[in-house]
């Protein structure tokens, strides 16, 4: 998989795709990300890249034409499967989505600032939005990670045990049931004795009932 990111602030993207998951799958070839400065294509040698609204109001908006020469380069070079806008102002983020977008070849994400993007940018060339919560955040930047690392650890051979991410939370609607590990009784607090039988369907049953019980509790619209 190849992920192309446009953003403003390249250097502020960059840390999360140097460590943990994400970083192993980059160096095992399973991914690739590649980080694009709009400035690289600013109006002038100033750098500009946005201007006050038309109708006046408070905010600056990124302009169409750094972002229509970025984008025009890089679809010259690939087909992209999805061309994502990260924006408050869109559907929330996803395990189905995610799922969905482990499997494609090609993204491209643009991450938005300051009051968002020239609203032709998303008629023209967007193919998907996404929002990561009813929030705003100061750019985009930090959004399309969450969106990267959502879908870089479901990439077949980046989890050590690719069995791993099928019990994660929301795969199934429900969330994940409780997890112990060793040892089994700390200062007497105890791992539940059902998880020490080997009994698996047992065990199986046991965290089926754990995981609806905890989605009624916490996340009851999703068994809706």
């Amino acid at each position: 998989m190849r992920i192309d990111i446009l953003t403003v602030s390249p250097e502020l993207m960059k840390s999360p795709f140097e460590h943990s998951i994400i970083k192993r799958a980059i160096d095992k070839q399973l991914v690739e990300v590649h980080f694009h400065n709009l400035r690289d294509y600013a109006l002038n040698r100033y750098g500009k890249i946005d201007d006050y609204q038309f109708g006046g109001g408070a905010g600056m908006v990124l302009m169409i034409e750094p972002i229509h020469k970025c984008l025009s380069k890089l679809m010259a070079e690939r087909r992209y499967d999805e061309v994502i806008y990260m924006t408050p102002d869109a559907g929330r983020l996803d395990q189905k989505c995610a799922n969905q977008l482990s499997t494609s070849e090609n993204l491209l994400i643009l991450t938005g600032h300051y009051k968002g993007v020239d609203q032709r940018v998303r008629d023209a060339y967007i193919t998907k939005e996404i929002s990561i919560g009813d929030y705003v955040l100061s750019g985009g930047e930090l959004a399309a990670a969450v969106l990267c690392d959502a879908i870089i650890r479901l990439i077949p051979g980046v989890l050590g045990d690719e069995t791993s991410a099928l019990t994660d939370s929301f795969q199934d609607n429900l969330l994940a049931p409780p997890v112990y590990t060793r040892p089994a009784d700390y200062l007497g607090m105890k791992v539940p004795e059902i998880l020490l039988t080997g009994d698996f369907s047992k065990i199986d049953e046991w965290r089926h009932e754990q995981s609806l019980k905890r989605t009624q509790e916490i996340r009851p619209d999703l068994l809706l």
